[in-house]
């Protein structure tokens, strides 16, 4: 009786579930150079960090700035590891620096860059499932958005105006 009940309402959230939209909202930029002059500057730093990434195993390297409201910039590249899970993604290297040495103050934008060493990347490249979680846990603790700009090496230039954009269905603390 009781696996006929739950099959029945099983059954029945699936035919009568109410449908409902997500939405996100990106700005498209055709190059860097149609950026704010400070966020090319912040764009500079990512792939400057991206270079210095150590991805020897997937060839992949990709490199993240933040700007903080204290004027800092904190970069960050993806590190790689033989044992794969030990790997850390550029979002979270930069994000989890600036939450170790900068507590207390809010992360305005984020800059990502992204390249492979087996082909030319000219699609916006956005954060990985982690890197999204990681960066709506900043975003929700500050009480603020954080402005996310993504590339490849070369090409467009996507801007979400918030983590939840990228990831709308968040889970955070109030589930807990």
């Amino acid at each position: 009786m009781l696996a006929e009940s739950f099959l029945l309402s099983f059954l029945s959230n699936i035919f009568y579930m109410k449908p409902f939209k997500v939405v996100s909202n990106f700005e498209v930029y055709e190059s860097v150079e149609e950026l704010p002059k400070v966020i090319q500057d912040l764009m500079k730093e990512a792939v400057s960090a991206r270079d210095n990434a150590y991805a020897p195993y997937s060839q992949f390297k990709v490199g993240a700035a933040l700007t903080l409201n204290n004027a800092e910039v904190i970069t960050g590249s993806n590190q790689e590891n033989a044992s794969y899970p030990s790997g850390l993604c550029a979002e979270r290297t930069a994000i989890y620096y600036a939450g170790a040495k900068y507590p207390e103050v809010q992360i305005q934008n984020i800059a990502i860059s992204a390249k492979s060493m087996k082909h030319k990347v000219n699609a916006p490249v956005p954060p990985c499932g982690a890197c999204r979680q990681a960066l709506i846990e900043y975003e929700v603790k500050q009480n603020s958005e954080i402005n996310v700009f993504f590339m490849g090496e070369s090409g467009q230039v996507m801007k979400a105006n918030s983590i939840k954009d990228l990831l709308p269905l968040i889970f955070d603390n109030s589930a807990l």
